[in-house]
Parts: structure tokens; sequence; C-alpha cells
């Protein structure tokens, strides 16, 4: 892989102390395209994208970005090509949507610089891009779970980054509001040209939005290609330990995990873990 354009794992082992929670990790990322990151609990998921973002300095290997090991840039370089966004981020009470927003903003700023034009412009396109420009002016801690996540998207958009790193952006929140984000990702993908990757839970969700699906097992790639390839029973089987019928969705023709076994499982629970 070494030379890969675009955001690369090689090689790449990460530890917690002794324990090691990922090895021998080869993973590219395809540009321009949506990437679910899918697993079990304690498959390495978050670990991955916290690595791939630089948060976490792996034990044996390299993250690569476009060629050059990413452990070389400064914070404010990386935050300049990869935007972050945490699962459950929290911010002080009373901080509206546009400050949050502007907060993007930090890595294209010096210490001492001047607001400018340009600044403004990005916060005001990040705003549009999500829906949020009429609720600019309102605290988060007043908006719908939906609203405080796309609020959350508009700041990472501000940093006008190519790469966007989502930790279970979708948890906590209620169905509906779901569908609004993930259709929001997707659309940042092929409007946008952005690169996604995503950590999410509920395997039908993966299917139907993802152009590219990364399974994990204790911490190693298990299936890795598009949904169709990815979601069979017998990697279902494999990874989760559970018995399932693999059918179209009736609704986009994507590949739809139906658990069977015991009764609870087999009444279907959107295959989520």
């Amino acid at each position: 892989m070494n030379g890969s354009k675009g955001l690369v794992a090689e090689d790449v082992s990460l530890a917690y102390g002794r324990t090691v929670v990922v090895e021998d990790l080869d993973l590219a990322v395809p540009a321009q395209a949506f990437t679910a990151l899918i697993g079990p609990n304690g498959s390495g998921k978050s670990t991955i994208l916290r690595t791939l973002a630089g948060l976490l300095v792996p034990k044996k290997g390299s993250i690569l970005l476009d060629g050059s090991p990413i452990s070389r840039l400064s914070a404010k370089e990386t935050a300049r090509r990869i935007g972050v966004l945490s699962q459950g981020p929290l911010a002080p009470e009373g901080l509206t949507v546009l400050d949050l927003v502007r907060q993007g903003r930090y890595p294209h700023r010096s210490l001492f610089g001047r607001w400018s034009v340009e600044d403004d412009a990005a916060c005001e396109a990040a705003l549009t891009l999500t829906g949020m420009g009429e609720l600019a002016d309102r605290p988060l801690d007043s908006l719908s779970g939906g609203q405080r996540q796309r609020a959350w998207i508009a700041m990472t958009l501000a940093q006008e980054t190519s790469i966007l790193l989502l930790d279970e952006p979708t948890t906590f929140l209620d169905l509906a509001h779901q569908i609004e984000v993930m259709d929001l990702i997707a659309d940042l993908v092929a409007t946008r040209g952005k690169t996604v990757v995503a950590v999410l839970h509920d395997l039908n969700q993966a299917a139907r939005y993802a152009d590219h699906m990364v399974m994990l097992k204790d911490g190693t790639i298990a299936a890795v290609g598009r949904p169709e390839t990815v979601m069979t029973a017998a990697t279902i089987q494999t990874v989760f330990g559970v018995a399932a019928v693999i059918m179209a969705d009736p609704v986009a023709g994507t590949p739809m995990c139906v658990p069977i076994g015991s009764s609870d499982r087999a009444k279907g629970r959107g295959c989520q873990y």
C-alpha cells in the first residue's frame, strides 16, 4: 500500500497498555465514498477511527495521508485535512449553533488572526449544507437530537476538509433523526465529493447507505468491500455468532439482515448490535 493516495492504515497494531485491540490492520479508505465500520462491541471500530484521525499512535505500522505518515503533521495541519466528530460530543451551556460552527474554523486561523470573509463564507456554507441556517442563533440545548447532530456536522464541515470521520453519528437518535443524519451524510458524499468513514451499529442502515463496508471482529477485518459482498449469512454467523437470512431491502435493494434462531431475534431488531 505504500505510496497510496488518500487515507491508508498500513500494518497497524494498536494497544491499550499491554492489551492489543487491533493487529496487523491494512485498510485503504476509498476516496469520495461512504465507508461504514461495523462489528460487535469491542471489535475495534472506534479505536481504528481515532487512529485514522491521528488521535492515537499505533504500536506498530503507520497511518498514511496521501502517501505520507500522518504522524509528521501538526494537529492543525491534520485538522485542515481531516474532520472528526466524536461520539456524544458536548458543548458549553448556552452555546448557539453559529458559535459551535465557528469553532470549526480554528485550524485555519492563527492565534491572534482576525475573523475573515473566508471564515464567514465557510460557516455560512456549512449551515446551508446541513439545513441549519434558520437555527443559527438558537442555543444547542434547545434543539432536537437530530438538529444538534446536524449542528455538530456543520461545525466539522466548516473545517473544509475532504475527509470526515464520524463516530456513531446516529447513536441515541430516534429513527426519524437517524434517517435525517444518514441522508445528510450520503448527500455530502454524492454531491460534495466528501470521503466519509463512520462507525455504525445498525447493519441494515450501513448496508443501505454505505458504498463500502468494513466488518471487524476482535480487531481484525473479517470482511471488506461492497455491502453485497460483506453482508452474507456466513459473515454474520462468523462475526456476530447469529444465524441470519440475507434478503434484498424492499426499498433500496441493498442487503438486509434478518436474524433467526431464538424467538426474540426472529422478530427482527434491525440486526443492531
